[in-house]
């Protein structure tokens, strides 16, 4: 399954943040949508980062008490791992892997389609062994 089937299957909604947000902005964003990660954009809307719940634990050891002052713009991701429509499960989980992250953008060009989680892949990955299960009892019953 390529990645553009899964965004059309979980839904291409991604939640968005301004770079010039305060951290605490972005936790209680991460927190009332029950997300990981926000994709961050600067004044002209273009994704110039992405923040994750990962960042802000390393905040908290750089920044203290004070993380909540903080701008958004100073603890996110600026090298952003992105995947394209037409790359697979594998390849993303695969990239997850080797790049150690959780959350990949999914960009046909500069357009975003959507954002896939681990959780995303682990789910559907588990939907498809539980199916090739089903047909093979189903086959053997026969």
């Amino acid at each position: 399954m390529n990645l553009i089937e899964l965004i059309r299957q979980k839904g291409s909604d991604v939640v968005i943040i301004n770079e010039r947000d305060s951290v605490a902005t972005a936790a209680g964003t991460l927190v009332k949508k029950n997300i990981g990660a926000l994709l961050v954009q600067n004044d002209a809307q273009k994704i110039v980062g992405i923040l994750s719940e990962r960042d802000l634990i390393y905040g908290l050891e750089n920044h203290g008490a004070n993380l909540h002052e903080v701008s958004v713009r100073d603890l996110m991701v600026v090298d952003i791992i992105k995947c394209r429509p037409e790359d697979d499960v594998n390849k993303a989980m695969s990239m997850m892997t080797d790049r150690r992250v959780r959350h990949l953008p999914v960009f046909d060009g500069e357009k975003l389609m959507g954002i896939i989680s681990i959780g995303d892949l682990v789910k559907y990955r588990i939907d498809e062994i539980e199916t090739e299960a089903n047909h093979l009892r189903e086959y053997i019953a026969m």
